[in-house]
């Protein structure tokens, strides 16, 4: 289904000048193998001058590929060259673009990531959310295989522990996870995204085998969004779908929010 480019206005001084409770958690950062976490402290409030996005973000997208670790190992090497002014800079215009979005600001419970490797960072977003009051959670892994992830609330200042690929989730009792069919929102990290909505991870398959639920066409419970977080230059012009592959219902990257499914708006 062809994506429909939602260009919502920036919002970048209000977010900066917002004060709220920094996602600070209690011990250092980790880098991570793959995609939901470890890795640079997360973000800080910029200045009003580093809410532009760097020139470096404006690049045609990759034409079509099949050599999915070529692709994957040339993308994230792109990501992790950027800044750490630029990956701030991208971070706070895609959250103040999504705080004017209505599915943000409709959606009861919303899930982020720990970002790692130059990952588009949600963390002004979720700042902004966990600030309105709406609880936030984070992913933990699930055991025994097969392995999925759970989602655990986060809380500034709340202890943490590493997993065993030594990313930090919150340490909080298992009777206090939710399963995914319970989010209403969930930001997804991403190596790769097309028009259509398919989204290339780490390979490690985390997500697909969580929401594998959305792909069953008899699923008729509670259906949580999925919005991938990226760089523009992250956008591809065309990702080989596989059947285990759970699409996004929409991506935002620092240039524009892609709508890949009947929520524009906020509607479902």
């Amino acid at each position: 289904m062809a994506g429909v480019v939602v260009h919502v206005r920036l919002a970048a001084e209000s977010l900066i000048h917002r004060s709220v409770p920094p996602l600070e958690p209690h011990g250092s950062r980790a880098k991570a193998p793959y995609g939901t976490g470890g890795g640079r402290p997360l973000l800080q409030a910029a200045s009003h001058g580093d809410a532009t996005p760097s020139p470096l973000f404006f690049v045609p997208a990759p034409s079509v590929t099949t050599d999915i670790p070529q692709l994957r190992q040339r993308l994230r090497a792109r990501r992790r060259g950027l800044s750490v002014a630029e990956q701030r800079r991208a971070a706070l215009v895609v959250a103040s673009r999504l705080m004017e979005w209505p599915v943000v600001a409709g959606a009861p419970r919303i899930a982020g990531y720990w970002a790692c490797e130059g990952e588009l960072d949600p963390a002004p977003l979720l700042e902004q959310v966990w600030a309105m009051g709406k609880p936030v959670y984070l992913p933990v892994l699930a055991d025994p295989p097969p392995q999925s992830l759970r989602f655990a609330p986060f809380r500034p200042g709340a202890p943490m522990r590493r997993n065993r690929f030594d990313i930090p989730e919150p340490e909080v009792s298992p009777a206090e996870w939710l399963h995914p069919s319970e989010l209403d929102l969930v930001l997804a990290p991403l190596v790769a995204f097309d028009p259509a909505g398919t989204r290339l991870g780490m390979g490690g398959g985390f997500y697909d085998r969580s929401f594998a639920f959305l792909r069953d066409p008899d699923y008729r419970g509670h259906r949580p969004r999925l919005l991938g977080l990226g760089y523009e230059f992250q956008q591809v012009a065309e990702l080989i779908r596989q059947p285990w592959d759970v699409p996004l219902d929409a991506a935002a990257t620092e240039t524009a929010l892609y709508v890949f499914s009947g929520i524009v708006g906020g509607e479902a």
